[in-house]
Order: C-alpha cells, then structure tokens, then sequence
C-alpha cells in the first residue's frame, strides 16, 4: 500500500510518498503557498498527487508539544488533516513529528547542502521522516495501522 506523508506548515506542505510495497520514503515535492489560510490550490495539489502515486493511506504530521501536549499547530495541522480527508476520501491518521524539522535541517547539513538551498527541500525531508517514523512504529508494533 502506498502511503503519502504531509508535513504541514505556515506556507509550505512537504510531500514525501511510500514505495510500492511501502517500505521506504522518498521526497516528493513542497507545495508553497502566499498565505496560510489560503488552502485551495494545495488541497488541489494534494488530491493530483494522491491519484498520481496512487496513495491509500495519508500520514499528516502532528507538531506536539515537547510535554506531548497539543498546541495551536496542532490544532492547525488536525484541521487541515481533517480536510484533506474530506476532500480526498482517504484516511488520515496523524504522527508526532516533534524535532524532524531539526533533524531535516541536521541531515541537510551533513550532506553538504548549502544554507541558501535548504529551504526549498527541508519541508520534504521533513515528510520522509515523518513516513519512515510511521511506517517503524507500524513495523515494530506489527499493525497494519496505527
């Protein structure tokens, strides 16, 4: 089953998708946008790239807070999660995505990636590790879904 992973964010969604046996992550793209409540285009964008990777589940990364608390982004990111959903007709479920922001940022720079060229992949790194973190905790608790 392919699994697609969403890294929601203030003007950006990092896109990253399972390989066919779903096993592995792979960045797809970031789909930007002027402001963060304009969410058309991107609810569009996601509905092209669900039927282009031909995706049945949809991880949405969960920003907890470091207490495992949910904040406003939180709140924000189940929302969006939640429309998406509607509009796609695939489930959601969510993943704590707390500090893979940092570590996309650490990866980046361990790989020689300039600062001036983060910006534009980070949102993706971020979603691959938003999916393989799923797709581990599926594995290790022996779910299906989680």
């Amino acid at each position: 089953m392919r699994v697609l992973a969403l890294d929601y964010g203030a003007k950006t969604v990092g896109v990253a998708v399972t390989d066919a046996l779903g096993l592995t992550a792979q960045p797809v793209e970031t789909i930007r946008r002027s402001r963060e409540n304009v969410l058309r285009k991107t609810y569009n964008r996601i509905g092209e790239l669900i039927l282009e990777k031909g995706a049945e589940l949809i991880v949405v990364g969960l920003p907890l807070n470091m207490d495992e608390t949910e904040g406003e982004r939180a709140a924000l990111a189940r929302r969006f999660g939640e429309a998406v959903s509607k509009r796609s007709g695939i489930p959601v479920v969510f993943f704590d995505e707390r500090l893979t922001s940092v570590e996309a940022e650490e990866i980046l720079r361990a790989n020689g990636v300039k600062t001036k060229d983060r910006g534009a992949v980070i949102d993706q790194v971020a979603a691959c590790l938003i999916l393989r973190g799923y797709l581990e905790t599926k594995e290790k608790n022996g779910k299906t879904d989680i």
